[in-house]
């Protein structure tokens, strides 16, 4: 497989008059990967996508998509696909139409329907290919964005939040479509709010906050620098498992109402702690009799971190929109 990153950036900088949208950010996307861009909203992410896509340019530092140096003129480089703030689509047309007109755009042959029909039936809108997209919900228009960016064979993928507005099936869909390419070798880069689909789909994660990188590396490393998370624990007995936990060396134990707002109860007992102390947990309570019936995050691990990270994940100011940075 090639070498050369998708995605190597250095001391990024960009600028909306008195407003810092990106500040030294440094970026790498090997071949093959899924990376995750992550922020509170204002962090930059809207603008460091943008740039990927040739929708703006940085205005210092050095940046390279696909082992090209991506200069001072706003340009797509070749090989890479994808959208910022939704898919552009024509509401008026059908989706086959409307991948067809891109097709022809960018100088496909349009007399061959096969790509536009395979980019439809991978995203799994062959059944309504017909129909008017004006009709199309949130979720079935990131659907067929997907597929147009899928007509150019990309090596790299540039998505923003795209299950947003996907039904379970259709994040199945299209999280299928986005492992499959990556296997395939092109990377993929995703903007996204939703942590689970991160988890799942990502092996590395950006995070950015006021314009800069305040965590790249692989998720599993995120999700250990959390350090001790609040877990939801049910058992066979939640007055003896009370008793375990509360003798536990390093565990805590909330009082109720003290937990991301939710409250103890009779039935779920709420601790605190890293993972290995949790292990040790499990093995007291096995020990004891008591069975273990349900034992999770009250906050995913990798929110966690994120919202460590970043603050309450809050901003005052929004930064530019993809009309703005065209």
């Amino acid at each position: 497989m090639d070498s050369t990153p998708a995605v190597k950036a250095r001391g990024i900088t960009k600028s909306f008059e008195d407003v810092v949208a990106l500040d030294g950010v440094d970026l790498d996307v090997p071949i093959g990967q899924v990376h995750g861009l992550v922020g509170p909203n204002g962090a930059g992410k809207t603008t460091l996508l943008g740039l990927l896509l040739g929708l703006a340019v940085a205005d210092g530092g050095r940046l390279e998509i696909l082992g090209t140096p991506v200069g001072r003129t706003l340009a797509v480089p070749e090989g890479v696909a994808g959208f910022v703030d939704g898919p552009g689509l024509y509401p008026s047309l059908t989706a086959r139409q409307n991948l067809s007109a891109l097709a022809s755009l960018r100088g496909y042959d349009t007399k061959d329907p096969a790509g536009v029909d395979d980019a439809l039936e991978q995203v799994g809108l062959t059944d309504v290919a017909d129909d008017r997209v004006g009709g199309f919900s949130l979720g079935m228009r990131q659907r067929l964005g997907l597929a147009a960016a899928l007509l150019t064979s990309p090596r790299l993928l540039v998505l923003d939040e795209p299950a947003n507005g996907l039904d379970p099936a259709g994040k199945r869909q299209v999280h299928r479509v986005i492992n499959a390419l990556a296997a395939n070798g092109t990377a993929v880069v995703i903007s996204s709010h939703r942590m689970d689909d991160l988890a799942v789909l990502c092996s590395e994660v950006t995070i950015l906050s006021t314009g800069r990188v305040v965590f790249s590396g692989p998720v599993s490393k995120l999700a250990a620098e959390g350090g001790a998370l609040d877990y939801r624990l049910v058992t066979s007995d939640s007055r003896a498992a009370r008793r375990v936990a509360l003798h536990t060396p390093g565990l805590g134990v909330p009082p109720a109402n003290d937990v991301a707002g939710r409250p103890d109860t009779t039935d779920v007992l709420v601790v605190r702690g890293p993972v290995p102390v949790l292990d040790d947990l499990v093995v007291r309570l096995v020990g004891a009799g008591i069975a273990v019936r349900e034992l999770g995050p009250v906050v995913p691990p990798l929110e966690a971190a994120f919202l460590a990270l970043t603050g309450d994940g809050g901003a005052s100011e929004s930064e530019p929109t993809e009309e703005t940075l065209r």
